[in-house]
């Protein structure tokens, strides 16, 4: 295998109110805007054109996560790995990669249809400097955006696909509960860009939360300060994870779609890393918040 999945490079979303995303992706966590009429919001946290978009639509969600390879030869042998996984792969052509800010890429349907999974290579760099309105710097780069987290139907198949075809590695396990553990894959020196763990009881399939890590401690706090006026999007109070040791609080995006903003995780050299399991997911903190 020399093909590989490289980077978490986008986020996809939908949302009922771009105005709202709009402020409180500035406001609370330090986003670099860029609107673009009255359909598309973009967001910057690097030197990229962008790294999420945010489309209106009827009720918020995910709907594509874009993964970023080296080049034309790595999305072919991509693309080939995928097809003969059982994978049904399209093109989207020239008019959507130009969208997308990107030179090519390959689509196909997740596992468990929560969205479209996005391989792409090439995407654009911006000839304006990053500029975070409120002075935070993210950890992003060639490490991507950050990680996803999906609650899936059949951990075999999102093994398969991401050790097996995407060329992700293993960094840890960990024990939820008896019989129940989350995976964590990574595939640059980012503890884990992709994340999953069994669907159990009521909670729903697809993604449970994604990622964006700053530098400055600061900027989570003051982060958790504005949360305060909207209590409502405070999932998980502020802990520290056991195997990434992410310093962090989880809160509810305008699309509805949780978000762990954190600082200080791990890096992983792959000379030397072995793959553990962890009995816990928090030293400390990170406890559900319950609204009701």
């Amino acid at each position: 295998m020399t093909a590989r999945v490289t980077a978490l490079g986008y986020l996809q979303f939908t949302a009922t109110d771009l105005d709202h995303w709009q402020d409180f992706g500035q406001r609370v966590l330090g986003l670099m805007a860029d609107r673009r009429g009255d359909d598309r919001l973009l967001f910057r946290v690097d030197e990229k054109a962008y790294r999420l978009e945010v489309r209106p639509g009827e009720r918020g969600g995910v709907t594509a996560v874009g993964w970023e390879t080296g080049g034309p030869a790595e999305l072919a042998e991509l693309e080939a790995r995928l097809v003969a996984a059982g994978y049904e792969v399209t093109r989207p052509g020239a008019a959507v990669a130009k969208e997308r800010m990107v030179s090519d890429l390959i689509r196909f349907r997740d596992p468990d249809d929560c969205y479209d999974h996005e391989i792409f290579w090439g995407l654009g760099t911006s000839s304006a400097r990053f500029a975070s309105p409120i002075g935070a710097e993210f950890v992003a780069g060639t490490e991507g955006l950050g990680h996803v987290l999906q609650v899936v139907s059949d951990r075999a198949r999102y093994e398969s696909l991401f050790l097996d075809v995407l060329g992700f590695r293993l960094s840890d396990h960990i024990d939820l509960a008896p019989d129940l553990a989350a995976t964590f894959l990574h595939c640059n020196p980012r503890h884990h860009s992709f994340a999953f763990t069994p669907k159990v009881g009521n909670r729903p399939l697809g993604v449970g939360h994604f990622m964006l890590e700053v530098t400055d401690l600061d900027v989570i706090g003051r982060a958790m300060e504005h949360i305060e006026d909207e209590p409502h999007r405070l999932l998980k109070t502020f802990g520290r994870h056991s195997n990434d040791r992410m310093v962090s609080f989880y809160l509810l995006t305008p699309s509805d779609v949780g978000l762990e903003f954190g600082t200080g995780g791990i890096k992983i050299d792959d000379g030397t890393w072995t793959p553990t399991r962890y009995d816990t997911a928090h030293f400390w903190g990170h406890h559900s918040v319950d609204h009701h």
